[in-house]
């Protein structure tokens, strides 16, 4: 074969195996999209397909002062599970869908305001943590959304906390508020990449739902 064929041969080969790569960025080998409640309404959570975009900038900064964001531990407390990207997703396929799990953005309103992950309602870390000064009305309306009425666990939810990411302190607080107040930690799971990992992964990122 003469060197023009070669040529030929490896641009064929590199634009195969650029279609590989960019042609559809899939979530996982076997997953390119799930659909999820989002509110009253359906969203599709993908990954982003242009090859040439990047995260956000805020999510980019690598010097942040510590305390307040300081990393966190990959285990919150024993028996609180922490999760990664693929079993998020696993849990927005079954728990979410099904009414038995709730996804918690348990940032502060701002933070929520600017972006969430689809599926997610917003309970501040602040409203379930009595020795941060929630009231108990506070606490109770927001263990309701959990299933949890009248200090009665056994029909609690299964919880996905998140917040900004490994360096943000909001969702492990959240933890600690619930383990508290006698939430159930084999219900607890910790996504720790929070928002941050969620965007380096380019996933979608949708407004708060209506009514919130």
């Amino acid at each position: 074969m003469g060197r023009q064929g070669l040529f030929v041969v490896g641009a064929l080969c590199g634009f195969l195996y650029s279609g590989v790569v960019w042609a559809e960025a899939k979530i996982t080998q076997e997953i390119a999209s799930i659909t999820v409640p989002h509110g009253t309404k359906q969203v599709t959570v993908t990954r982003e397909q242009d090859p040439s975009a990047v995260i956000d900038p805020v999510f980019a900064r690598v010097s942040r002062p510590c305390p307040p964001y300081c990393a966190q531990p990959m285990v919150v407390l024993p028996r609180v599970q922490t999760i990664g990207e693929v079993e998020l997703i696993d849990f927005m396929r079954t728990h979410l869908k099904a009414g038995t799990g709730v996804l918690v953005d348990a940032r502060t309103p701002d933070w929520h305001a600017k972006g969430t992950i689809p599926g997610s309602i917003n309970v501040p870390y602040t409203d379930v943590n009595p020795s941060l000064g929630a009231d108990e009305m506070v606490i109770e309306k927001a263990l309701e959304r959990f299933g949890v009425r009248n200090g009665d666990f056994s029909k609690a939810k299964s919880l996905v906390l998140w917040c900004n990411g490994s360096w943000c302190g909001q969702s492990p607080t959240a933890i600690r508020g619930l383990v508290e107040l006698g939430y159930p930690r084999e219900k607890l799971f910790y996504y720790r990449g929070g928002m941050q990992a969620w965007k380096i992964y380019g996933l979608t990122v949708v407004p708060p739902a209506e009514g919130e």
